[in-house]
């Protein structure tokens, strides 16, 4: 049987995972996707195997997963059922890596507390990305873990790019701009080389739209610039993040309204974004078929923000070569692609509407000056191919995979 890796991408209520099979020539192939959801409320474990066929679909009651440990348990004793031996890796999805993770990272005590110092820039995501990290480290030492950082692909940014306009000694200490979703991007960076290599050494603008969104300026596929900035509150509205606000609205807050700092850090991280400008709902689809005009006001700001950036983007490129749209709204709705590009079109994108309403690979007409596409991302995979390469780099022995 072949040597598996295990892909983990963990949340505050939830575990995503995937697991790919080490084929010959060092070829990963897909063999499960889950995830386990509702821990501590209705948890229930649920998973495709490589045909898209149901692996499991099998819920508890709520003290018998009530915390993440528990679920990870589960998680194991299904693996060893299904596949019959756990994975040889493990590779996680970890949020921000500050200055000094720029590249995928073994795993070790050292590094997990490293990596704690970050919490507070990444609240809603660091705490549950590494959680499941310690777990496994204190029960399966010999495992080899890898960190996969959504920062490092930005970590190569002019020092222009990076800094923000306050004293040198904050930017030193480590304040400064990071960006985030950088595996997605890496990914689409990537992929442009076989699906659209026309734009793939180019200027391209790449739209990572989801309920976390940004943007990102690829040049050569390496990234220059980022809409994301110092913590994943920055740059486009999100679900419930309100993106590039005042500085100033923050202080008035907590001045004039008493908010405290945390209730402030949790209204900005859960009340603000597209729930906030519609009152209604933090999902796109949601929106698209409401008739309240609050929803349009919420998809119209959404998509004039978005164009905002994307001329941002191309100023720092010095020009927009390809325009590309991923994620769960970027892969899946053509109305919010519309309404980007109808704002857009001065750079000469004209969009296909047929092509753009089947999510086809290329929306662009054939007489647009700037190549347009839909380019479907897959960040797990990215983070089985780092740990794949890690792996190469520290092999355990045959004896320790247990």
């Amino acid at each position: 049987m072949a040597d598996t890796i295990l892909v983990i991408n963990a949340g505050s209520s939830s575990i995503k995972f995937q697991l790919f099979a080490i084929k010959p020539g060092e070829q990963l192939d897909r063999r499960l996707k889950g995830q386990i959801d509702g821990i501590g409320t209705r948890p229930r474990l649920f998973a495709n195997d490589a045909n898209g066929e149901c692996a499991i679909d099998k819920s508890w009651e709520t003290d018998e997963v009530s915390e993440l440990h528990h679920a990870l348990d589960k998680l194991v004793v299904f693996l060893r059922e299904h596949v019959g031996t756990l994975p040889v890796a493990i590779g996680h999805r970890v949020v921000h890596g500050g200055i000094e993770f720029t590249e995928p990272t073994l795993v070790n005590s050292w590094v997990l507390d490293q990596l704690q110092r970050f919490v507070p820039l990444a609240p809603l995501h660091q705490p549950n990305n590494i959680a499941p990290i310690r777990i496994v480290l204190e029960r399966q030492p010999h495992l080899l873990q890898v960190a996969c950082f959504d920062t490092a692909f930005h970590r190569h940014h002019s020092e222009i790019a990076d800094r923000y306009a306050i004293p040198d000694r904050f930017y030193r200490e480590g304040v400064r701009r990071y960006g985030f979703h950088g595996l997605s991007y890496e990914y689409i960076a990537s992929r442009l080389r076989h699906v659209a290599p026309e734009i793939a050494d180019r200027r391209v603008v790449v739209a990572h739209l989801g309920s976390g969104a940004s943007m990102c300026a690829l040049l050569a596929g390496k990234s220059i610039e980022s809409s994301m900035g110092f913590t994943a509150l920055d740059g486009l509205p999100m679900g419930t993040r309100p993106g590039q606000i005042d500085a100033g609205i923050v202080l008035y807050l907590m001045n004039e309204k008493g908010m405290s700092v945390k209730h402030v850090e949790h209204f900005l991280y859960h009340d603000c974004g597209l729930r906030g400008l519609s009152g209604i709902s933090n999902d796109v689809r949601d929106l698209l078929t409401s008739a309240d005009p609050r929803a349009k006001l919420a998809l119209d700001y959404f998509a004039y923000r978005i164009a905002l950036f994307g001329g941002m983007l191309a100023t720092a490129l010095g020009g927009i070569d390809g325009l590309v749209f991923t994620a769960g709204i970027g892969e899946n709705a053509p109305a919010v692609r519309q309404a980007v590009i109808d704002r857009l079109s001065f750079f000469g994108i004209e969009l296909s509407e047929a092509a753009n309403a089947k999510n086809e690979l290329r929306i662009s007409s054939e007489g647009s000056r700037v190549g347009c596409y839909v380019v479907p991302t897959d960040e797990e995979l990215m983070i089985a191919r780092h740990t794949l390469e890690m792996l190469r780099k520290h092999e355990m022995p045959k004896e320790m995979r247990a």
